[in-house]
């Protein structure tokens, strides 16, 4: 843990350094990133069947009309 503790700290030191220009690459970068990451990680969930209770219940509720529209 604290290895993890380091890098992020380093990381972080880096970022500090880096320009306006540099910085607003970076966030774009990382979005995407993070956005595929989590992609990965719901199409993981998916497939495990690990939503599969949420889905049910939240089915079950709208068949009730225990939901709220959006």
């Amino acid at each position: 843990m604290n290895a993890d503790k380091n890098r992020v700290e380093a990381l972080e030191g880096q970022i500090k350094t880096l320009n306006a220009q540099e910085l607003k690459a970076f966030r774009e970068r990382f979005a995407e990133y993070d956005a595929e990451v989590w992609d990965r990680q719901f199409e993981s969930d998916v497939q495990s069947g690990k939503l599969d209770e949420l889905a049910a219940r939240a089915l079950q509720e709208h068949k009730t009309g225990q939901a709220t529209e959006l």
